[in-house]
């Protein structure tokens, strides 16, 4: 059974267990509070799933940021889309800010995720 998180799905998610990612919850006039390491499910160029030790509120602001082979980026604009009990913590649905918000639209943070897409899709193939 599929479910609705992935029938919203744009496109495909390529698992990206490898990836390091750091989830920081944005405040008041965009400071950040403090980061927390999470596993990354999976991923593309629109969204990601991540597995968190802590629950985190559906529509809270966050930065994102990536490092892992041939990838560092940081403070990649975010927003939580659902948040579940799954396995040892929580699966934290999060779609990227450039994608819903035209005004937040930034082409660099748009190749720079759809480079990182291309690493784990090559990877998963």
């Amino acid at each position: 059974m599929m479910s609705d998180s992935a029938d919203r799905r744009i496109k495909d998610r390529y698992p990206a267990m490898c990836l390091k990612v750091q989830l920081q919850e944005r405040g008041f006039f965009g400071r950040g509070k403090n980061s927390t390491a999470v596993t990354c499910l999976d991923l593309n160029r629109y969204g990601m799933a991540v597995l968190c030790p802590r629950p985190v509120e559906s529509g809270a602001r966050l930065y994102m940021d990536f490092h892992g082979k041939y990838i560092c980026e940081s403070r990649v604009a975010a927003r939580v889309i659902s948040c579940q009990p799954y396995q040892t913590g929580y699966r934290v649905s999060i779609q990227f800010s450039y994608c819903f918000d035209k005004k937040g639209y930034s082409r660099t943070v748009d190749n720079a995720l759809s480079r990182i897409e291309g690493l784990y899709n090559r990877y998963a193939s």
